[in-house]
């Protein structure tokens, strides 16, 4: 059942630089004292034995919480998490059900066992296999009598995440069982992917274009292939994500989803939890498959989407984002169903699930920033800045990938070959080992290195990358650089309009001007910032801007309090210099420009 690459154990990638800084100001903000302050996962917490809250909000904290807790060592957090463990692992009965009495919803405990696949890969403690095994039984015996159904139904991927991984552990066979049940009780998607319903903007409910449920659904059929070694699950894969970017597609790389699927236009929103389940949908394909596209996805959305819908001090978020985004207010927008709040930045603005769901991203993103295939091959997927430890096996890697594109590894200790993921948009490879200048060889987008026994291997990259110009629907065009998109950037008035102290409710506004289009053949200009600020997120203090031209689009209105689509044919007014900063820093933005026939 192994894929092609195996994720290291939580603990053996540990981050550095820029992200280490991200993961610190997550602790300092939502993830380090949520708790506190939200009832929802106060001492009330039915998965704490309380009677409060007792279904997904729990689980779904300490998948982010646990990995979180551990990569910073933090032993405040450890204990937090702890505490929530050590009741779920209490809590079990003799049949091998557990958790709150309040629900007996098979959901919030496939979240659950993600939780405590992560915290025995970094503590091994001994209770955590005999305890998912009783709870497997349990659930190969009540299945039947009580399938999946709602949320567990579209999220069966989940179950079998966890299933295959407790299978390579002890090799029962009685998992196997497990899996076929959970598969026939599951969503079909194989069967939506071959004959896609969605073609258009969703306004009803349906859990099959939820956003958040088709995204999660992406791994499912990765976790097929594993399971079968059937390689038509791949092409219904690739299938599924081409309908999906095609009819709903962000230039984030997201589908849009304000509940349901709402189409290409880049005011529709995206919401969080979407952001994060497909980060973890790329990061658990891309170690299935190993197929380097899903890497460029996943850093995309990593680099992009991620921290834009989330404050900058980590102490609030929205619940959806737009891609155009000119003002974050208490007001109607076209949703399909989300309500006036949902773009605004507070504490659970729409919806709670955003609030627990959030934290598992950026601590899962670095546990997926190293792979490793068989023995003795070590896989570099991400060329962020970080520290990998594997038993005899070490390197580091210092960068500020991919705010600028130059990385050193350094490697010790026992291994034969590295692969290292080189993204599509890279143009070329100047590499060095050890100070020789090398001819790169790569294939299917993986650099190979094979080791000749030096006790120390530096290797210097440098990716070449141009400015490039996305074409969007309705002849919008967009502007990436490597893996970052690149917004115009507003100035930002934040104003609190209900909470308390620190978790507070935020409208965000701006009185600029943002109604620019850029002509067919622009032309762009790459500035750098010497040193990145710690909060690299952030459009006051961007490591990177283009400096561009554009012409002020006067037919370009506001339309239901966004901005509306840009037009196809423009009404030209004055121009300007541009400077466009990176998408996750600004909270207003405009992404998507009309484009301007040259004149």
């Amino acid at each position: 059942m192994k894929g092609k690459f195996e994720k290291l154990a939580l603990g053996a990638i540990r981050p550095a630089g820029w992200i280490k800084n991200q993961i610190e100001i997550q602790a300092m903000g939502f993830t380090g004292h949520l708790d506190e302050y939200w009832d929802d996962l106060g001492p009330n917490s039915a998965w704490l034995g309380g009677d409060g809250e007792g279904w997904e909000r729990g689980p779904y904290y300490l998948d982010g919480l646990v990995p979180l807790a551990y990569l910073l060592d933090d032993q405040t957090l450890i204990n937090k998490a702890r505490k929530w463990v050590e009741w779920i692992l209490n809590s079990q009965q003799s049949d091998g059900w557990y958790g709150p009495t309040t629900n007996d919803d098979w959901w919030p405990r496939m979240i659950v066992s993600k939780v405590l696949i992560q915290y025995y890969e970094v503590t091994k403690d001994n209770r955590v296999i005999p305890f998912l095994t009783y709870f497997y039984r349990y659930q190969l015996k009540h299945l039947a009598e009580r399938p999946l159904n709602d949320w567990a139904k579209v999220r069966g991927g989940e179950n079998i995440l966890s299933l295959v991984w407790l299978y390579e552990q002890t090799h029962e066979s009685f998992i196997l069982d497990v899996i076929e049940l959970t598969q026939q009780q599951s969503t079909n998607w194989a069967a939506i992917s071959d004959d896609f319903p969605f073609t258009r903007y969703m306004t009803e409910f349906n859990h099959e274009s939820h956003v958040v449920n088709v995204v999660m659904a992406l791994k499912y059929l990765g976790l097929q292939y594993q399971i079968t070694g059937d390689m038509t699950y791949y092409d219904k894969l690739k299938k599924l994500i081409t309908n999906i970017d095609y009819y709903h597609g962000q230039v984030t790389g997201l589908p849009s989803g304000d509940e349901w699927l709402a189409g290409t236009s880049p005011s529709q929103g995206t919401e969080l939890c979407a952001v994060v389940e497909y980060m973890f949908s790329m990061e658990t394909l891309l170690a299935i498959f190993g197929d380097a596209q899903f890497g460029d996805k996943l850093e995309r959305v990593a680099f992009n989407a991620l921290p834009a819908a989330i404050s900058r001090d980590w102490q609030s978020h929205q619940y959806d984002q737009q891609v155009n985004q000119i003002s974050c207010t208490v007001a109607q927008r076209n949703w399909t169903s989300n309500n006036d709040e949902s773009n605004t930045f507070g504490l659970e603005p729409n919806f709670g699930c955003c609030t627990a769901n959030m934290h598992q991203a950026w601590p899962k993103f670095v546990s997926s920033l190293w792979m490793k295939q068989g023995q003795s091959t070590y896989v570099c997927q991400s060329q962020v800045p970080c520290h990998i430890q594997d038993g005899s096996f070490e390197a580091s890697v210092s960068s500020n990938y991919p705010f600028n594109l130059n990385s050193t590894i350094t490697l010790t200790g026992t291994w034969e070959k590295l692969l290292i993921r080189i993204p599509e948009w890279s143009q070329d490879v100047k590499l060095t080992m050890n100070g020789q200048h090398m001819i790169p060889k790569i294939t299917d987008h993986y650099l190979e290195i094979q080791h000749h026994g030096e006790l120390e291997m530096v290797i210097c990259l440098e990716l070449i990358a141009s400015v490039v110009r996305i074409n969007r629907p309705k002849r919008a065009t967009a502007v990436s650089f490597g893996a970052l998109l690149f917004s115009l950037g507003l100035t930002e008035k934040w104003s609190k309009y209900s909470g308390k102290e620190p978790f507070e409710n935020w409208e965000v506004t701006t009185t600029d001007e943002w109604n620019y289009g850029l002509p067919e053949h622009s032309e762009f200009k790459i500035k750098y910032t010497d040193t990145l600020k710690k909060q690299v997120f952030d459009s006051l203090h961007s490591p990177i801007t283009i400096q561009t031209i554009g012409y002020e689009v006067k037919n370009w209105q506001v339309k239901i309090n966004s901005a509306d689509e840009p037009p196809y044919h423009c009404e030209v007014g004055a121009k300007k210099q541009l400077s466009l900063v990176h998408y996750g820093g600004a909270k207003l933005r405009i992404t998507e420009f009309p484009t301007i026939t040259d004149r």
